[in-house]
């Protein structure tokens, strides 16, 4: 049903560290669920009708933890520099925006090393945080070891697990203190295919937001039962319903964001948790009249590891979107 994402109440104080430790910088303060000082995400900025595209198919129908970054921050920030006196990070992917893509992880040591290999083939000149909330498994150390290897990869640690929506919206923070122009949402269990980033990339030349899509012509999905599949076609259906949101599927997280966007919808204020977060996003996107394009993609089953849905998830989402939808009607009946 209604995949969910986690509000970010967590208090960030981090130091930028090598793989050894060797402090380097320390990063500001951010409470609650958004940032403030030198990241503050502006208020929502009403746009004109908000405009939709599909490519590839017809149209249808208690305080969270802290972190620091590890790998090599110096050679991150020399490569940064140059990239911006060069204009672009990325000028030998085709692509001319500085790209981030950004990968929370909780006990997904064995699907980390292959996810970032992929990303990292597929798209050469993209960076790739991974955004980690102290994993028992040791997810941690082995992204440490990635960014010991690779100045590309860098790696924020959490200090406890505080779910999928608060994890991007740190790795959001992290990635406009930065600099970044672009932002790439990706699971790290495989189930997005690093391969089709580069269509993704390509469609936000023309929008604001970019959906990978499971659900229009031309997507598709690859060992999920029929009960799961039952349960997110009718979570986008009934957040099509209740929200009046155009998309074939809100509930995905394999987006692209442009970093503009990112700081017209008031992140500081979002109260989803778990995967609802990806319904929250899409809905202040449309609310804010910005531009969105589904462009199909197939989705995979995870082979490793356990999937962090639950009935909790499932919950919390059908609860959040029928008072959004309720809310929404209220207000253009008083109106």
């Amino acid at each position: 049903m209604i995949l969910v994402f986690l509000r970010h109440r967590h208090g960030l104080e981090g130091e930028a560290r090598t793989s050894k430790g060797a402090v380097k910088r320390s990063f500001p303060d951010v409470s609650g669920p958004g940032c403030s000082g030198s990241c503050e995400l502006r208020a929502a900025v009403q746009l004109p009708a908000t405009r939709f595209q599909n490519l590839g198919g017809s149209d249808e129908g208690d305080e969270g933890p802290s972190c620091c970054s590890r790998g090599d921050p110096g050679a991150r920030d020399r490569r940064q520099d140059q990239a911006m006196k060069a204009g672009s990070v990325r000028a030998a992917d085709g692509f001319a925006a500085r790209v981030v893509v950004i990968i929370p992880t909780y006990n997904e040591r064995d699907n980390l090393p292959p996810i970032a290999a992929r990303v990292r083939s597929a798209v050469p000149g993209a960076d790739l945080l991974v955004v980690d909330d102290n994993s028992p498994d040791g997810t941690g150390q082995a992204a440490d070891e990635l960014a010991a290897a690779d100045n590309q990869i860098q790696v924020l640690h959490r200090r406890a697990k505080a779910g999928l929506g608060a994890a991007y919206i740190a790795g959001f923070q992290w990635a406009l203190d930065h600099g970044y122009e672009t932002m790439v949402e990706m699971d790290a269990d495989g189930s997005h295919q690093p391969e089709e980033l580069p269509r993704l990339l390509s469609a936000l030349d023309d929008a604001d937001v970019v959906l990978g899509s499971r659900w229009m012509p031309g997507g598709k999905v690859i060992n999920w039962p029929r009960s799961r599949e039952i349960l997110s076609r009718g979570g986008n259906t009934y957040a099509r319903l209740m929200l009046g949101i155009p998309l074939h599927d809100a509930t995905g997280g394999y987006r692209v964001y442009q970093a503009t966007t990112l700081t017209k919808l008031g992140l500081d204020n979002v109260q989803s948790q778990g995967y609802c977060f990806q319904i929250d996003l899409a809905l202040r996107v449309v609310q804010a009249g910005l531009k969105v394009v589904e462009v199909p993609i197939t989705f995979v089953e995870r082979t490793r590891g356990a999937s962090k849905m639950s009935k909790a998830i499932v919950c919390e989402a059908l609860w959040r979107v029928t008072l959004w939808g309720i809310a929404d009607r209220l207000h253009k009946h008083r109106t």
